[in-house]
């Protein structure tokens, strides 16, 4: 809890513009506008502080409904329950929590406005920084905006879309993962916390098998995958698939059966349907109020229409039931990942493409490291150099400018562990996007703090955060 008092020392710096003599075109109704003057080259200067802890406190005070043990207090942008760098201003009346307000801009990371400097391809690169926590559905959705772009979303292989599908479900399952193990440790269950990443890495070690990374991939990409799964990785998953089911029975034993989490979540932080849905709010928390809105099964991508899976929905519209719904995600998506495993057991690695066979869109798929594990292989980069000079140079050009996309925009969606996760792409007919701009579901889930926690007790905004489950890479971007 803190208060800031630093509002004396910036009004002592625009006392000391005055003096100076540039405070001649000062807009004296904006706080953080000091004027021009022969100090200053640039134009007009702003004095941006962003301290409005007075104003709050101020516009309490004149509160005629104030009570006797009204208190504002700051939580975070540090607090361990946000997950990240979320401020939330709490006003308290004892403590019941009569107002809040949801501060977010602590962490903006300027990923949208890079992606304009780069390539198409480089994007994947910039966007898997979004959402931390999911970043194969932060590429997939900006590969499939890409691709209708294009218009090459028929064109791409089977294999590829599968294993998109394929990931993106063991992403699915990382991400509620620690979703659920640090929901918790922030109700005082740490044996959760434990377990619930000791099973994440087993999904992590998976990521670093196929992809060579544990996170921030860049392994989707426009036409398809980088590549191929390596070998032993289908084996790998099967023994994944038989030892989760067993781990996750041991975290529902821990949280369902203990009298205590029971009564830190059960009719806690209530929001229902018409709520949801007038706050746009999407994923578990949506389908915790009982409505089986999953974009899976009502608006299908990368051929999930051919998969068989329940969508799991609870109607208690509370902390405990969006727990029981990614408990059981986790159950579907492990479903889904045995019906990949099933398509691409039965064919031999290299029988089919992972990348659309157009030379002037994929990229190599068919990649090999050197004997030091980290360059491409003699044999790899000779397949490349032996074929003819314009292949070599369309190559090389491919890799240093990119490919050209059509004019025009297109917004793409999935369903990502916090609900719809969009991409709006805008092209200029260029090699890079003229603006990409994306949908995070935790950016939108937010604006349900207030819905939820007003009226409700202080210690509950703890758990009413955590079922949100927001990530604030998402957030700022």
């Amino acid at each position: 809890m803190t208060a800031h008092t630093d509002h004396q020392a910036h009004g002592a710096s625009a006392a000391g513009a005055g003096e100076s003599g540039y405070d001649e075109d000062r807009d004296a109704t904006d706080p953080y506008d000091i004027g021009t003057g022969d100090d200053y080259d640039e134009g007009r200067v702003y004095h941006v502080s962003g301290q409005d802890w007075d104003e709050v406190v101020g516009a309490a005070a004149t509160d005629e409904r104030a009570g006797d043990e009204r208190l504002i207090v700051n939580m975070g942008p540090q607090h361990p329950s946000t997950h990240g760098v979320l401020r939330l201003v709490l006003t308290l009346d004892g403590e019941t929590v009569t107002e809040i307000r949801p501060v977010i801009g602590y962490l903006h990371t300027g990923i949208e406005k890079n992606m304009e400097f780069r390539t198409w391809t480089q994007g994947t690169t910039f966007c898997t920084r979004m959402d931390y926590l999911a970043p194969l559905f932060n590429e997939t959705v900006f590969c499939l905006a890409t691709e209708k772009l294009l218009g090459i979303e028929s064109e791409i292989p089977e294999r590829a879309s599968v294993i998109r599908v394929l990931m993106m479900e063991l992403n699915r399952i990382s991400s509620h993962l620690m979703a659920i193990g640090t929901f918790g440790m922030e109700l005082g269950a740490t044996t959760v916390f434990l377990y619930g990443l000791r099973e994440r890495e087993k999904t992590l070690d998976l990521f670093e098998l196929i992809t060579g990374l544990r996170m921030n991939h860049a392994f989707v990409r426009p036409g398809g995958v980088a590549q191929d799964l390596p070998a032993g990785a289908i084996e790998r998953l099967r023994d994944f698939l038989d030892v989760m089911p067993r781990q996750l029975s041991e975290i529902r034993a821990l949280l369902d059966a203990a009298p205590v989490y029971l009564a830190r979540t059960k009719n806690i932080a209530v929001l229902d349907v018409t709520g949801c849905m007038a706050l746009g709010v999407t994923g578990p928390i949506l389908r915790a109020a009982g409505l089986p809105w999953d974009l899976r099964k009502s608006q299908p991508y990368c051929g999930y229409e051919t998969y068989d899976f329940d969508v799991p929905t609870q109607q208690t519209a509370d902390v405990y039931g969006r727990y029981i719904v990614r408990m059981d995600e986790i159950d579907q998506s492990l479903r889904i990942v045995r019906q990949c495993l099933d398509r691409l057991g039965g064919r031999r690695q290299g029988d089919e493409p992972v990348m659309i066979r157009d030379a002037k869109i994929g990229w190599p798929a068919r990649l090999a490291l050197g004997p030091d594990g980290m360059g491409n292989s003699p044999d790899h980069i000779a397949h490349i150099m032996s074929q003819s000079m314009e292949a070599l140079i369309h190559h090389f050009k491919l890799v240093t400018e990119g490919f050209r996309v059509p004019a025009g925009q297109t917004y793409a969606a999935v369903e990502s562990p916090r609900g719809e996760l969009g991409c709006h792409a805008v092209s200029e007919g260029g090699t890079r996007p003229f603006r990409v701009h994306f949908r995070d579901p935790s950016f939108t889930n937010l604006q349900a703090v207030s819905a939820m926690c007003e009226g409700g007790m202080l210690a509950d905004v703890i758990a009413a955060v955590a079922s949100i489950d927001p990530v604030m890479g998402g957030v700022d971007r």
